[in-house]
């Protein structure tokens, strides 16, 4: 196998589970010193195994900035630099615009954006010169899914940051994209399918290659977008869903 992350830095938020733990296990077989974060220590310790290659688990929470200090005071002390960041801790509810309160306004954006973009300020100063940040985002920060405006808008959000950082550290070199999957295979879309019986066809009905996403369809586009693969790709936006948006 190729090693295009031999011996690089890489930092994945939400990594104990779903996509991030699928990233950090394709990260850690092509030679990356993977460092994973997840609030639950039990499943931490699980997704610790499961990557194996020396990978490390730090537990905290991305929405308290002492527990994102604590992250990369580790990683200075271990390595003194990162090299790529995945911001992709994140979470899904769906809640009519009439049923918002504060609580659901300060869970969705004190996860979805507060975490994203305090992950990526305390990287920077160990960002190295050409460093990679991918931004977990959504196909629904583009199509307006009805009674989720909350989610929707959150995930807006990462595709503006996407852009302005890119404009931010243009001139140390790093380059920062988001991947933005359509409906994943995941723990909580099977949940969700599980309790909406005909759900999952009418999700499918809608995907023009006819088929949920697998975790590792958007493992290897975040691999790609930050791997020198994709070295003159910036501020961009990869739609990971089957053709949804695009079509």
């Amino acid at each position: 196998m190729t090693k295009r992350f031999e011996h690089k830095v890489v930092v994945i938020t939400g990594g104990s589970d779903g996509i991030g733990l699928a990233s950090a296990q394709l990260f850690a077989e092509e030679g990356a010193r993977v460092y994973i974060t997840a609030r639950r220590q039990a499943l931490l310790d699980q997704a610790v195994a499961e990557i194996g290659h020396g990978a490390v688990g730090v537990q905290g929470d991305v929405t308290n900035l002492a527990d994102l200090t604590r992250l990369f005071e580790r990683i200075e002390r271990d390595h003194g630099r990162v090299d790529v960041v995945f911001a992709n801790a994140g979470m899904h509810e769906a809640v009519p615009l009439e049923a918002i309160d504060e609580t659901h306004f300060d869970a969705m954006f004190g996860l979805n954006v507060k975490g994203l973009l305090f992950t990526v300020q305390k990287a920077l100063p160990l960002m190295t010169q050409g460093g990679v940040i991918v931004l977990n985002g959504s196909i629904a920060g583009s199509k307006a899914y009805p009674g989720q405006s909350l989610y929707n808008a959150s995930k807006a959000a990462v595709r503006s940051f996407a852009r302005s950082w890119t404009n931010d550290l243009k001139e140390r070199g790093i380059r920062v994209n988001v991947v933005s999957p359509g409906g994943t295979e995941t723990r909580l879309i099977r949940s969700f399918f599980d309790a909406n019986p005909g759900a999952e066809d009418e999700v499918i009905k809608g995907v023009p290659l006819g088929r949920l996403g697998r975790l590792e369809d958007v493992a290897r586009a975040v691999l790609f977008l930050a791997s020198d693969e994709s070295s003159f790709v910036a501020g961009h936006e990869l739609f990971v869903d089957g053709g949804v948006a695009a079509v």
